[in-house]
């Protein structure tokens, strides 16, 4: 019997987006990979040349058929692991009502590691069979099962950003940080022990909930701890409009909700801003310039009544942007979804001629689930 080899080589019709197309066909064409690297792409007509060359046999080649396809994995830049498990109940609340009465009461029950274990498993195994091989996930505030999440997503196979969720303030009793110096201790305590794990595929990201739920002293303390490690952040910024006048309550001091962020630290080229719906033009000025990027969430952002972010303006800004589900603020898993949804948003804000630029197409999306998303977390 022949020795297993760890090349396979696939023939048929490729599907990507590079930095001239955002979706590009290759037709007639061979990928060849290694273990779990791409090692070339290149005209089927070489094959054999390329057989001669790397030396592998006829039968790690798979043809495909006419009607089959092979193309990048999703990248969700921005979902909630924890709540898969209230995707969908009460949609008629808007955001900030929905995250105290739904969203918290859920997230709370995470303290339970075993109830966490199995959540978690649905939740990377269902987003997996939907195609979403990269995800970038907000957790809850309990170290503990946030390293769980971690264990699954390399166990499954799953490249992943893992946060473990920061928030002192304006939290109901029944879930917040102890203490300001808790959640500084919590936090270097995560990245400390994802760190010394061997993981190959998984890594930590800061993840301040966003500025409503966390004090400006944490977000400083969580701004240093990301600089010291070199890690990405993610947040939350200008989804919903009663979100947007509470931090304005917040931080009168502050130019606007970017500028919060920005004074703290957290804004930098390693970080990811959820929806970005109400953005002022010194906002995406300040984004673009810190080499920030916004994972547009067009499912939620609908459901949830929180807006039409107009997309092409952020593109044609020099602002990159990716695709992310928010479930379950968006009610479905799908990237294919989200996909559908940022083309119709971007659709209905040129139907009642709120913009005179061109409105994204498939092709303009599918780019955003994929290298978009690679782009808004500097990992293309």
């Amino acid at each position: 019997m022949p020795e297993k080899s760890d090349f396979k080589v696939f023939v048929g019709t490729i599907v990507h987006s590079d930095d001239v197309n955002s979706l590009d066909i290759l037709q007639n064409t061979a990928l060849g990979v290694k273990g779990e690297k791409i090692i070339f792409v290149a005209d089927e007509g070489d094959l054999d040349i390329l057989q001669e060359e790397y030396g592998f046999r006829n039968d790690v080649i798979q043809r495909l058929t006419p009607f089959q396809f092979l193309m990048p994995g999703f990248i969700d830049s921005h979902v909630h692991a924890p709540q898969y498990y209230n995707a969908g109940p009460n949609r008629s609340i808007p955001l900030l009502d929905w995250l105290t009465t739904i969203t918290f009461p859920t997230e709370a029950k995470f303290a339970d590691t075993k109830f966490a274990e199995v959540a978690y498993t649905k939740a990377i195994n269902r987003l997996m069979r939907l195609g979403t091989t990269t995800a970038s996930y907000f957790a809850t505030l309990h170290v503990d099962s946030t390293l769980i999440l971690a264990d699954i997503a390399e166990k499954l196979g799953q490249r992943a950003f893992i946060g473990k969720v920061s928030m002192d303030t304006n939290c109901p009793d029944f879930y917040t940080e102890y203490s300001l110096q808790h959640a500084i201790d919590d936090a270097e305590r995560f990245v400390h022990l994802m760190n010394v794990k061997d993981y190959t595929r998984v890594k930590p990201i800061i993840t301040p909930r966003f500025a409503v739920s966390c004090s400006g002293e944490l977000m400083k303390e969580l701004a240093l701890i990301a600089d010291r490690n070199n890690l990405r952040i993610q947040t939350h910024l200008s989804e919903n409009e009663g979100e947007c006048e509470f931090v304005r309550k917040l931080f009168p001091d502050h130019y606007n909700y970017a500028d919060v962020y920005d004074r703290a630290g957290l804004l930098t080229n390693k970080t990811v801003l959820a929806h970005g719906v109400h953005l002022e033009k010194a906002e995406v000025r300040a984004i673009c310039s810190r080499g920030a990027g916004i994972s547009h969430c067009p499912n939620s952002n609908i459901t949830l009544r929180s807006g039409l972010c107009n997309v092409r303006e952020l593109l044609e800004s020099d602002v990159d942007v990716g695709l992310g589900t928010d479930l379950s603020g968006g009610y479905s898993p799908s990237m294919l979804d989200s996909i559908r949804h940022a083309v119709q948003t971007s659709n209905i804000l040129h139907l009642d001629h709120s913009c005179d630029d061109k409105p994204l197409n498939f092709k303009d999306a599918f780019r955003m689930a994929t290298l978009g998303s690679a782009e808004g977390y500097k990992a293309a």
